[in-house]
């Protein structure tokens, strides 16, 4: 069938934390009568057992499988990998600064964890589980051991060729997927990106959307320009979300965003991943059971591998996003190589079961799913040279009548009863958002917008600072908007202290 794209109203996406393709979704198909071609005869890049890696000493690290077997399987690998520009270089191609033109080889995964985990040893930082190895990172989840995810994949569509826009961590990779650039930036420590978002876009061309955190305000609150002069009404919680979608009042465009922290249910190493487990299946039975299902695509992706082992070589394809040819953290890269390949599931009663979706032309990342809301509605105008160049993911939708059987009948998510280390330190990411909210314009007792960051320790002062601050900030916006509505003149009034209009009538009266 052609695509269906025209039929979807609501497209919904739930970005995740730091894993790679093969360690979520590699043995998917592994044992399929054709290993690896889905029931639907799609061939399907997954692994096939052999795969390898050497450690320092030189010594062969083969894949193994994340069963039930494994000492503490939802807490793998059992500590942070590395995730930043010369990790992931020193993961792809086994040094730190390739020449020009290397190609990835994907063998420097152990070596890698074992930096980190020596590194973190040396400085007693390591959030690391005592018991954690250096060939712990060739861990891959057994199917069996995440049954939602599993389920989703086989039941409607799994993208096995979606990599990261940019090889390198988070706020890059998160900026490429609503900006369509990161305006050269490499690592995680830029506090606002000045360049138009999707939703800054969508407003333009007069569409509803909404970006909504789990338990806290959404880090796009404040990320972009556009962002953070759109209306409050714009973001809420999951509890938000959840009530929009029940009553059948869902955006066009819906980003929700994972709650952040080693407590929380985003599945970045190290948190619980059975966490996110729940968290997909919520979002799933929540959409699956409103009334706007049957127009609905739900699209499940990861924002960067996050140090996570994958045998799959990156694209050097990727078209620069900007006119500059450089990066603003001097690390000789030019953007045309994307990231690690990382785990995406596209869900939607259009979608046939067992489909594997690759995209006819272009290599599918983070930008497809702006291209995605381009091709739906036309009036959205490109962002970037990026997202204009990306595939669509519209040709996933071949299906005239909408599905209604559920995948996930019978499966329940798992729980994984396993404590959590540090539980109460604060992520690197929620330390990078309460210096953003720090810098906010909001003024103190004194009428001045001088503003020190207090002492934060644990994860809880955090989430309460960056909740607190960003609702001040709110508060002060929304104040000023009605100061300046009340001061402001009316038209008429403005045409009342104009004199004689230039067709030589008398003044306006004022409005009585």
């Amino acid at each position: 069938m052609p695509n269906q794209l025209p039929k979807i109203d609501f497209i919904v996406q739930l970005m995740l934390e730091n894993r790679p393709f093969d360690q979520m979704l590699g043995f998917l198909y592994t044992n399929e009568a054709t290993p690896n071609v889905s029931p639907a005869g799609h061939p399907y890049e997954g692994l096939t057992g052999a795969e390898f890696n050497l450690d320092s000493a030189g010594n062969k690290v083969p894949v193994f499988r994340i069963d039930q077997n494994t000492h503490r399987p939802y807490l793998m690998p059992k500590s942070n990998p590395r995730e930043g520009f010369q990790a992931t270089n020193l993961q792809l191609f086994g040094v730190n600064s390739p020449a020009p033109g290397a190609l990835a080889s994907n063998s420097g995964f152990v070596v890698s964890f074992e930096n980190a985990i020596s590194y973190d040893r040396s400085r007693n930082e390591s959030d690391a589980l005592p018991e954690t190895k250096p060939s712990d990172i060739m861990g891959m989840y057994d199917p069996s051991m995440l049954p939602v995810m599993t389920a989703l994949a086989r039941g409607f569509a799994v993208c096995d060729h979606w990599f990261a826009s940019v090889p390198t961590e988070t706020f890059p990779n998160r900026a490429f997927a609503c900006t369509g650039t990161s305006l050269g930036h490499l690592g995680d420590d830029f506090k606002i990106l000045n360049t138009p978002s999707i939703f800054g876009r969508m407003s333009t061309a007069k569409l509803d959307w909404g970006a909504y955190g789990y338990t806290g305000y959404p880090y796009v609150r404040t990320d972009y320009p556009d962002t953070k002069a759109a209306p409050k009404e714009k973001f809420g919680h999951f509890s938000d979300f959840y009530a929009r979608v029940k009553a059948g009042t869902l955006p066009s465009y819906t980003f929700l965003e994972p709650g952040w922290g080693a407590g929380g249910n985003s599945q970045h190493p190290v948190t619980d991943v059975s966490l996110g487990e729940k968290l997909i299946y919520d979002v799933y039975t929540a959409l699956r059971s409103g009334p706007g299902w049957d127009r609905t695509l739900l699209i499940i992706t990861y924002d960067e591998a996050g140090g996570g082992f994958d045998h799959v070589q990156p694209p050097a394809t990727a078209v620069q996003p900007d006119s500059f040819k450089s990066d603003e953290d001097h690390q000789n890269f030019d953007f045309t190589r994307f990231g690690v390949r990382v785990p995406a599931l596209l869900i939607s009663p259009l979608i046939a079961p067992g489909t594997v979706f690759r995209a006819q032309s272009g290599v599918i990342d983070h930008t497809s799913v702006i291209k995605t809301l381009c091709e739906r509605w036309p009036k959205i105008k490109s962002l970037t040279k990026r997202d204009a160049a990306a595939p669509s993911l519209g040709d996933a939708l071949t299906l005239a009548v909408p599905r209604t059987d559920d995948p996930l009948v019978g499966v329940t998510p798992p729980t994984s009863g396993e404590a959590v280390p540090n539980a109460h330190k604060p992520s690197k990411l929620q330390k990078r958002q309460a210096g953003v909210v720090a810098a906010l314009p909001i003024p103190n007792e004194y009428g001045t917008y001088d503003h020190d960051q207090p002492t934060l320790t644990t994860a809880h002062d955090y989430a309460e600072y960056i909740r607190d601050r960003t609702a001040a900030w709110e508060d002060h916006v929304e104040r000023r908007k009605r100061t300046h509505a009340i001061l402001r003149p009316s038209p008429i009034s403005r045409r009342a202290t104009r004199g004689p209009s230039t067709q030589g009538g008398p003044p306006t009266p004022p409005a009585p």
